[in-house]
């Protein structure tokens, strides 16, 4: 089954980025909407501390899940917000490749923010995301 999800692009907008510039949903369909993923275990423990890298693995996992939950997988992602507790730009780009990775072909439009903190103890990255189900 094909995803309701179509990525957009502009020929005018650089192509260097490795997102797309929109997407666009094809109707009538249910959204999905993603409280934020957190690097959280079963037991609510923050895993990975201190590492940016192990922290956006469990985020991807647990987002994965949760859309499998809902019958849905990462190429009905509409959009993401990826979240990296650093002001340097190189721990962002850490946490931008493995959430890329996770992606795939399927580069859909996202916004990625340095922030001062998230909201749980040691909690490096956050992705939440807006999907639409199959």
């Amino acid at each position: 089954m094909s995803s309701p999800v179509t990525l957009m692009r502009h020929p005018r907008l650089t192509p260097v980025v490795d997102y797309a510039y929109a997407a666009v949903v094809d109707a009538p369909v249910r959204t999905l909407w993603l409280a934020g993923a957190c690097p959280l275990d079963e037991e609510g423990r923050t895993v990975a501390v201190g590492d940016y890298e192990g922290q956006a693995h469990q985020v991807m996992r647990n987002l994965i899940a949760v859309l499998e939950e809902a019958g849905a997988g990462l190429t009905d992602v509409a959009r993401t917000t990826v979240y990296v507790a650093s002001a340097d730009q190189a721990d962002l780009v850490k946490v931008w490749d493995v959430y890329r990775a996770y992606l795939g072909e399927h580069d859909a439009p996202s916004t990625l923010l340095g922030v001062t903190v998230l909201g749980y103890d040691d909690q490096l990255v956050e992705v939440e995301a807006v999907a639409v189900l199959p």
